[in-house]
């Protein structure tokens, strides 16, 4: 989920092509009063010292029908998403979805297809906690308006907790982890309750907010609706377009880290939601969900074990 930033179209032989523009200067004067002015430079960051399962390995897809998942949309024009007066109502559970999510064979084996056209998500029916999930994904050749031209874009959203719908009226509130090319691993606060913190320095070239994961970095928090209601991965680890990728998500808790291919590009900790009286409660289990937002997506071979620790994630030399 990616609904804040500047765009230009731009042409590249007879095809046009759609950028992102970098952050203003008003922006990137607010992310140095939050993480200085040092510029992030390139970590190469290692996994180490990798949990061991405490369980059985379960899986959250059966390869036969979607079975343990329940779907919700959006609204019939994903264009009015962002806005605070949709004029409409979701869709929400009204009609069919079999022509949104589905079970398909792709490269010789069944997968679950996300169409993407109208943007929601497929919510798994297990409370989890203190997990370590690994899924593949793929992406297909469809782009859907209004992203059209834009990087193909979803996320896998845990902790998962609250009303279907409570978040622009299509998601559940939960923490991303980001699905777009160029970010996958991002970390995202998907609603206004979430709160997360992470370590982050300034990197002036990418859209609002130009921050990104740094191990060592300053402590920032991710609040949906301020300026840094995302902080980017600490680089791009995702295979070239049509390929597989392999995403870990380690869970222990209020704490995460995102990996991408063996890579790890993002740690958060302190996950948490907070009520109208400022209340902040830790937020240490919930859901799944796969997202459907504006691409086709093909996930495979998705399963969560028991884990009593995360990772290292340490710089490599």
């Amino acid at each position: 989920m990616r609904h804040i930033g500047f765009w230009l179209v731009v042409t590249a032989g007879a095809t046009p092509v759609v950028a992102q523009a970098p952050a203003t200067p008003a922006q990137l004067a607010e992310a140095r009063t939050l993480v200085g002015a040092t510029v992030a430079t390139k970590q190469t960051l290692v996994l180490a010292d990798v949990p061991r399962p405490v369980g059985p390995s379960r899986a959250l897809f059966n390869g036969r029908d979607l079975g343990g998942w329940h779907a919700w949309l959006g609204y019939p024009d994903p264009a009015v998403t962002y806005r605070d007066q949709p004029g409409v109502p979701p869709i929400g559970t009204s009609r069919a979805t079999t022509g949104d999510f589905a079970v398909k064979a792709i490269d010789g084996r069944p997968a679950l297809w996300v169409k993407g056209e109208t943007w929601g998500a497929l919510v798994h029916d297990a409370d989890l906690r203190d997990y370590h999930l690994r899924l593949h994904y793929r992406w297909g050749e469809k782009r859907w308006a209004p992203r059209v031209g834009q990087p193909p874009n979803n996320g896998l959203l845990y902790h998962t907790h609250g009303a279907p719908g409570a978040v622009f009226g299509t998601w559940q509130p939960s923490v991303e982890f980001e699905i777009m090319k160029g970010s996958t691993g991002m970390a995202v606060a998907v609603g206004r309750d979430v709160r997360i913190r992470t370590t982050a320095a300034l990197d002036p070239a990418l859209v609002s907010p130009p921050v990104r994961f740094r191990l060592g970095g300053a402590p920032v928090e991710i609040v949906n609706g301020s300026l840094i209601w995302n902080v980017e991965n600490a680089r791009d680890a995702e295979k070239a377009e049509g390929e597989w990728n392999t995403l870990d998500l380690y869970v222990l808790g209020d704490r995460a880290v995102h990996v991408v291919n063996g890579v790890p590009v993002m740690m958060v900790d302190g996950l948490a939601t907070v009520d109208a009286a400022g209340q902040r409660t830790p937020l240490t289990h919930g859901h799944v969900q796969l997202q459907s937002e504006g691409a086709e997506t093909w996930f495979r071979d998705i399963t969560v074990e028991p884990i009593d620790r995360l990772p290292k994630v340490v710089v490599k030399e």
